[in-house]
């Protein structure tokens, strides 16, 4: 037996945003204390995403994370571009980012620095950093 439907179903939902409440790293220190939330938290989100080896870990899914292990002894012309391309990719897999922009890279021989701009729906965290040596 199929269910009827009732056509007159005009509930509406409300979409809640799930906090973003995680434990505190003091990177400096090495210490995990206390807790933080929304831009501080994405700010951690964004080091973690960018400092795990995407497919490297069996407790992450296969959308977190960043590939990088690739792009070792590759020409930086080739670089530049696949690492903006790929930092992209691993941080708006995150729902609570909406984009990544305003890339500025800094070459020294093998070793390359982003700077970027990343948008989350919390707000907008400017120059956030990353460092690959490749």
């Amino acid at each position: 037996m199929i269910p009827a439907i009732d056509e007159d179903f005009t509930e509406e939902f409300d979409e809640e945003i799930d906090p973003s409440l995680d434990y505190a790293m003091n990177f400096d220190k090495k210490v995990v204390k206390g807790k933080c939330d929304e831009l501080e938290a994405m700010k951690q989100v964004i080091f973690k995403i960018l400092n795990t080896e995407r497919y490297e870990n069996v407790i992450y899914s296969w959308d977190y994370g960043i590939e990088l292990k690739d792009l070792y002894g590759m020409s930086m012309i080739y670089v530049v571009p696949e690492l903006e391309r790929r930092i992209k990719e691993a941080l708006e897999a995150d729902d609570r980012i909406d984009s990544v922009d305003d890339f500025d890279f800094e070459v020294n021989r093998r070793n390359v620095t982003a700077k970027f701009t990343v948008h989350t729906i919390f707000g907008d965290l400017e120059d956030e950093e990353m460092g690959v040596e490749v």
